[in-house]
């Protein structure tokens, strides 16, 4: 099947598939966080996830010379997804899987800030409506349900740190937009993950060289080949697959599922339900969910 082919139902079905994949790496990266550092684990998931894209960019597109034009750009870009990638597993050493998962939902609401920012893209009613609410959501199960610690504003140091990575990737989102110049999505990603691969090398070459690789448990391996094949590779193809069917509000939308993918995640290998309190916050962000799923102009609006 082609990238093109298929309708509106590929595109929802592609993105479910997406959202289930990366609550995957919030759920085995948790495991993985505490047996080695995540500068280290960043470098080897940056390498093998850039080496799988560039080889799909030369069976597909080619890597033209115009791609290579003012290369900051992919440092710009590799950057941002390094600081979100280490801080992300900075946090996974103290914060559970569910609770950084829902910090991620965080993320489409400040990539809306930041797309105003730099693109002035304009926010509709309803999606400032299901933002809000996916962020209610998101900050209930942050704080576990707890009203005295939200008015503390006590939250835990792995959500705190996560977050500030979040922050990262959410400018991730629109500076794409702003520094594409035409290449091709395959090629522009690989562009931007072997700047990023430069940037974490030249930063954590001291973390990689202290590593003891022959000592690593055996989950440190599965947690690495599954994020840089199934919650890097694959997202990327299904994303892209997703984007030429659905539009951008739709294609957020399914941030949202990601902390109900991460309880199913949590009860496969571990058994763990969380606290009942805390799907309450999963229900806001599932309305956040529908609110964005939705057209914006009723019978009328895009297909999907």
């Amino acid at each position: 099947m082609s990238l093109r082919s298929g309708g509106p139902l590929a595109g929802h079905a592609a993105m479910l598939a997406f959202s289930a994949l990366v609550a995957g790496s919030f759920s085995l990266g948790r495991l993985a966080a505490p047996l080695i550092s995540p500068e280290a684990l960043t470098v080897v998931r940056f390498l093998l996830a850039g080496a799988l894209v560039g080889v799909a960019a030369v069976a597909t597109t080619g890597i033209r010379r115009a791609a290579l034009q003012a290369p900051w750009r992919y440092l710009v870009l590799g950057g941002l997804l390094a600081i979100y990638f280490v801080l992300m597993f900075y946090g996974l050493k103290t914060a559970d899987a569910v609770s950084a998962a829902a910090v991620f939902t965080l993320t489409p609401l400040m990539s809306a800030g930041f797309g105003w920012l730099l693109l002035r893209q304009p926010l509709t009613g309803r999606m400032g409506l299901a933002l809000t609410l996916g962020a209610v959501g998101a900050l209930w199960v942050i704080f576990r349900a707890d009203l005295a610690a939200f008015l503390r504003f006590n939250i835990g140091r792995g959500e705190f740190i996560y977050f500030w990575g979040c922050v990262a990737h959410a400018a991730y989102t629109p500076m794409v937009r702003k520094l594409n110049r035409g290449e091709p999505a395959v090629v522009f990603t690989f562009g931007m993950m072997m700047a990023g691969l430069l940037i974490l090398t030249l930063w954590g070459a001291p973390a990689v060289i202290a590593t003891d690789w022959t000592a690593l448990p055996p989950i440190v391996w599965i947690a690495l080949v599954y994020l840089a094949v199934a919650a890097s590779a694959m997202t990327f193809v299904l994303l892209q697959y997703a984007t030429l069917r659905l539009p951008s509000a739709k294609v957020m939308a399914y941030t949202y599922l990601v902390p109900a993918w991460v309880i199913l995640w949590e009860i496969a290998l571990h058994g763990a339900w969380p606290p009942a309190l805390l799907l309450v916050g999963v229900v806001l962000t599932a309305l956040g969910l529908i609110l964005l799923l939705k057209d914006e102009d009723g019978p009328r609006g895009a297909p999907g």
